[in-house]
């Protein structure tokens, strides 16, 4: 089952030592290259530094009461991990960002995303349209494997809507109703009554 990922802001981390909500998320920290979340910044009253952060891959289990983990050490500062430090860096949000088609148009712009709680690997983009067409249509849902680029200012797309066909000579053709006779009958010919009315 997918989660939005506005969902997991604000999901308590619960210690498995001490039973007690040691922190709760802020923000994700999210890989650009294949679109998962690494880390999430923590809040809360108890953290040592700020920031902290709360890695995956040292979550035991997820769940209806957050995110479970051993105990507070768990909890690391940017200078622990390099790769952390780098992608805290670069400061990639997905919430804001534009989205185009390949050949340049404007989709709108990502308002929120679906995540597998399993992997924590974002597989849907929600993209918010323009006041305009969001007048008609309701946001798009872009799969991750329509994805064709990610960089500083946009996500280029491939999108899968077929483009309309054009009016084919089959369309224009007249149709010629069977039980319609264009030529006259002869005298000799019965009616469909007369040979009921035989048998």
């Amino acid at each position: 089952m997918l989660l939005f990922g506005s969902q997991l802001i604000g999901t308590p981390i619960m210690g498995l030592q001490t039973g007690t909500k040691l922190a709760q998320t802020s923000s994700p920290l999210i890989d650009p290259a294949d679109l998962k979340i690494v880390a999430y910044v923590v809040e809360g009253p108890l953290l040592s530094e700020r920031p902290s952060l709360i890695r995956i891959e040292d979550v035991r289990e997820f769940g209806e009461i957050g995110m479970i983990i051993d105990s507070s050490d768990e909890f690391i500062g940017l200078e622990d991990v390099i790769k952390i430090k780098e992608l805290y860096d670069i400061g990639f949000t997905l919430i804001g960002t534009t989205v185009i088609e390949e050949k340049g148009r404007k989709l709108g712009k990502i308002d929120d995303y679906s995540v597998d709680p399993d992997s924590f690997v974002i597989q849907q983009l929600s993209v918010k349209q323009s006041i305009m067409k969001s007048l008609t249509d309701t946001s798009l849902l872009i799969h991750r494997s329509q994805i064709v680029e990610i960089n500083d200012k946009h996500i280029i797309v491939r999108t899968t809507a077929k483009r309309p066909e054009p009016v084919t000579d089959i369309e224009k053709r007249e149709f010629i109703n069977p039980f319609r006779s264009i030529a006259p009958q002869t005298e000799n010919a019965m009616s469909s009554v007369d040979r009921l009315e035989q048998l």
